[in-house]
């Protein structure tokens, strides 16, 4: 397994969390560990999309509570659950939330690696995603307000003739301001710059 982000290990059942730390360190994995919901909330950095193998019963905060409660943080961590307890109900609900995969114990090392190996792919998609979305709010952010206002008539499918009559300037310069906007953007069509606000809205 190649580097990548590291899985967050939360399991209160310390023999049960040393063997989960082994088996992932054995196969290349960087891992941290935890005994409850709380302290992971309390040591880790969750503004980060983070890769997360969790018991789903623990002591106060449960893991599918955890793992609800990182989403609302804004970044759902990719997430495996596991369980000596789960049941179906339990495992659909999981799994309709985003969760991965839901795994009982006892559990085969071999299957729980690639479960683990499906999670990290996911966080590192993740962390690119956030990463170009990051990416694209500078690049607004290096608008002029006139550019800012044609960037909307834009995104509404106004013509270079309807973007300066609105805004009271000639066509030459509606271009000119146009131009300028793909330039920041970074984008080199007006599809581009439609699909590019699309995407970043659809994160929002």
């Amino acid at each position: 397994m190649t580097n990548g982000p590291t899985v967050h290990v939360v399991e209160d059942d310390p023999g049960m969390r040393d063997a989960l730390t082994l088996l992932l360190q054995s196969a290349g994995v960087e891992v941290r560990s935890y005994p409850s919901a709380e302290a992971l909330l309390i040591e880790a950095d969750c503004s980060e999309p983070i890769c997360l193998l969790t018991d789903v019963r623990l002591p106060d905060m449960d893991g599918i509570a955890l793992y609800r409660h990182l989403a609302k943080l804004g970044s759902p961590p990719a997430t495996v659950m596991i369980t000596a307890h789960g049941d179906i109900p339990m495992a659909v609900a999981a799994l309709k939330e985003g969760v991965i995969d839901f795994v009982e114990k006892p559990f085969d090392p071999a299957m729980l690696l690639d479960s683990v190996r499906a999670a990290l792919q996911r966080a590192v998609a993740s962390q690119e995603l956030k990463a170009q979305a990051t990416e694209t709010d500078a690049r607004r952010l290096t608008l002029t307000p006139r550019e800012a206002e044609v960037l909307a008539l834009l995104v509404e499918g106004a013509s270079n003739k309807v973007i300066a009559a609105k805004l009271d300037m000639s066509i030459r310069t509606a271009e000119h301001h146009r131009a300028h906007v793909m330039e920041k953007m970074g984008v080199r069509s007006l599809p581009q710059l439609i699909k590019l606000l699309m995407w970043r809205s659809s994160l929002q």
